[in-house]
């Protein structure tokens, strides 16, 4: 993960990004990915600002022409244009984000000292430049926007969709491909993505960096890239991968971040409500022998399934009156 602050010299811009590793080399994959995106993505940024500063400079010696904050006057060739900073700043956001991923994907291809072929990573990245919020996102990680409704109660607004090989776009495009899905007998409920030939490797997304084994058979780098304008009853973000969002819905994870004292123990109190609904819930997967080693056992908890009771994601978590994030 990342946060980045000032991101691409500008001010009130932050950076933030969530890379999930898959296949023998995933781990590493995705620290490259966290490492070089974001100086990719910023030195767009930069490019942008520095053309935005020429703009200005002829604005402002142009003659008779009117400008405003959000409206610019421009010259090219001699002739005079108008252009709306606001939707410019986007589209170039827009436009930067999956230009950065293109360079990703291509420069893993041409890495020597990393096995790129049957690994990878899950991305989901956003920009909140001002009340500009811009997210790109690959894979099966989410983004999750918490607001307030008319009622000025709290309420989750997902900005990404769970890039799986079964969505139905995504399905399409595999299919055209020659690519194959379908699920393992012992895990129903979860599609995968297969070469034409061989039972491999068994892909739960249809977009990921890396697994070049599949790239002629469906599997992309492209983002899925979505815009939100913030306003003032939007309060904060989560981004985190399947592995919180296969155990807490949307609403488990607002009401989590929400209840947290501080923003640094609303990612702890949110990892420990997941761990908990993973033991509560698959207490045989493989994925537990992770989990026995991140956090003390819940003693707490008296939930059982099938009790009726609430599930154990929200116990131990302390209540506040008002949230401290933005």
């Amino acid at each position: 993960m990342i946060v980045w602050e000032n991101f691409g010299s500008m001010e009130d811009t932050v950076f933030c990004g969530v890379f999930n590793g898959h296949g023998p080399y995933g781990h590493v994959i995705a620290k490259r990915v966290r490492d070089l995106l974001p100086l990719k993505l910023g030195s767009h940024l930069e490019s942008y600002l520095s053309c935005e500063e020429v703009f200005k400079e002829i604005s402002l010696n142009t003659a008779d022409r009117m400008t405003s904050d959000s409206l610019v006057q421009i010259s090219a060739n001699g002739e005079y244009g108008v252009y709306n900073k606001d939707q410019d700043m986007v589209q170039m956001l827009l436009t930067s984000i999956v230009k950065a991923y293109r360079f990703m994907d291509k420069e893993l291809k041409m890495q020597v000292d990393v096995d790129c072929f049957c690994s990878g990573t899950t991305t989901v990245t956003m920009v909140k430049q001002g009340q500009h919020l811009v997210v790109g996102n690959i894979g099966d990680s989410r983004a999750v926007l918490d607001t307030r409704n008319k009622e000025n109660k709290l309420v989750p607004f997902q900005l990404t969709e769970d890039l799986k090989p079964d969505v139905q776009a995504e399905a399409a495009r595999i299919k055209r491909c020659r690519g194959r899905i379908f699920a393992l007998w012992d895990e129903p409920g979860v599609a995968r993505l297969w070469l034409p030939n061989h039972n491999s490797p068994g892909l739960a997304m249809a977009r990921a960096f890396g697994e070049f084994c599949l790239k002629d058979f469906g599997l992309i780098y492209v983002p899925d890239v979505s815009y939100r304008r913030l306003t003032e009853k939007d309060e904060f973000v989560v981004l985190a991968t399947d592995w919180i969002w296969d155990v807490l819905t949307n609403e488990e994870v607002v009401e989590i971040v929400a209840k947290a004292p501080t923003r640094c123990t609303a990612g702890r109190a949110l990892v420990e409500a997941a761990v908990r609904n993973w033991r509560w819930k698959f207490p045989t997967s493989k994925s537990m022998a992770a989990l026995n080693g991140l956090t003390e056992p819940d003693t707490t908890s008296t939930s059982t399934p099938g009790s009726g009771t609430e599930s154990p994601e929200l116990n131990g978590v302390e209540e506040s009156t008002e949230s401290t994030h933005s």
